[in-house]
């Protein structure tokens, strides 16, 4: 099964144009795409109560992959400061699996990402970190996405995928500009036979590297997938889902607001319909009008 989805729901207002629609984004996105990456939870834990109202206003077999709070992956450096506001790292990963109860327990929770960052390179501590990080998931499902070219160098790429498989991650796939160590290539390949993550920050090299830059989020993921680029995939994801029972496809290339327009021409591509069961919008001046003729 191939599962097609956002980073995030709040930013796309192609899913939002019918009357109504913007009240509730998260329930409308959901008409939309059955799946979708929460990214709050990388600058906070969220509490019970907020995972209990996205569990509650999605249907049932819709699923969400959860990004790993940033202290978890090493993004806030500094030893024992990168646990604030915790008392220990302990306390931070049981602090962020209570906030995921409420998605667990209504069958939503796809997978926990753990995005480490770019610095984040192919060494034996970096190793260490990643298999205690796995330990105190416990069973919760996690991803592992890396930034760092080392991991899949030549030399390291099959090492890098058996310890995935061995340590019970799933990999993530990811296409994003090559833009030196601080970006990884597409590894086509499965470590976890339940559920492959797949990953579109798009390709533009020269955002990638505005890291720092006042306009970092308006450059970094501006990018259109075109017809040819989204082929490509569709055929890897045939591949991939020989490997993995789901493969959840998630685009992150907005920072023009292209995400979703690439998801639905994908969609189409792999002939499947949105939820709601239609591609077409009803304009809210259309229903006015359609109104009008019972008046």
């Amino acid at each position: 099964m191939i599962r097609i989805g956002l980073a995030g729901w709040g930013d796309h207002p192609t899913l939002y144009k019918e009357s109504g629609a913007a009240r509730n984004k998260l329930a409308s996105y959901s008409r939309w795409l059955n799946c979708v990456e929460v990214d709050s939870t990388f600058y906070a834990v969220q509490s019970q109560e907020l995972m209990h109202r996205w569990a509650k206003d999605t249907p049932a077999e819709f699923r969400f992959v959860v990004k790993a709070y940033q202290g978890m992956t090493g993004h806030a450096r500094g030893g024992g400061s990168g646990y604030k506001p915790f008392p220990s790292e302990a306390a931070m990963f049981e602090a962020f699996r209570e906030s995921i109860v409420p998605l667990q327990e209504a069958g939503k929770l796809a997978a926990v990402l753990f995005q480490y960052p770019p610095w984040f390179d192919c060494t034996r501590q970096h190793v260490d970190m990643i298999r205690k990080a796995k330990q105190q998931m416990g069973e919760v499902p996690c991803a592992l996405e890396f930034r760092h070219q080392s991991w899949f160098a030549p030399e390291m790429r099959e090492k890098t995928l058996d310890f995935t498989q061995r340590e019970g991650w799933m990999h993530t796939v990811c296409d994003e500009p090559q833009a030196g160590d601080g970006s990884v290539p597409i590894v086509e390949a499965a470590t976890d036979e339940q559920a492959t993550i797949v990953r579109l920050h798009g390709r533009n090299a020269e955002g990638w590297v505005s890291a720092g830059q006042p306009n970092w989020r308006d450059v970094r993921y501006l990018y259109r997938y075109n017809e040819e680029e989204l082929q490509d995939w569709a055929e890897r994801l045939h591949r991939l889902e020989q490997l993995s029972q789901t493969v959840f496809i998630l685009f992150n290339n907005n920072s023009g607001g292209d995400a979703a327009d690439n998801a639905l021409q994908l969609m189409r591509m792999l002939g499947q319909v949105p939820p709601r069961g239609a591609f077409e919008t009803v304009k809210p001046a259309e229903k006015a009008e359609q109104l009008e003729l019972f008046d």
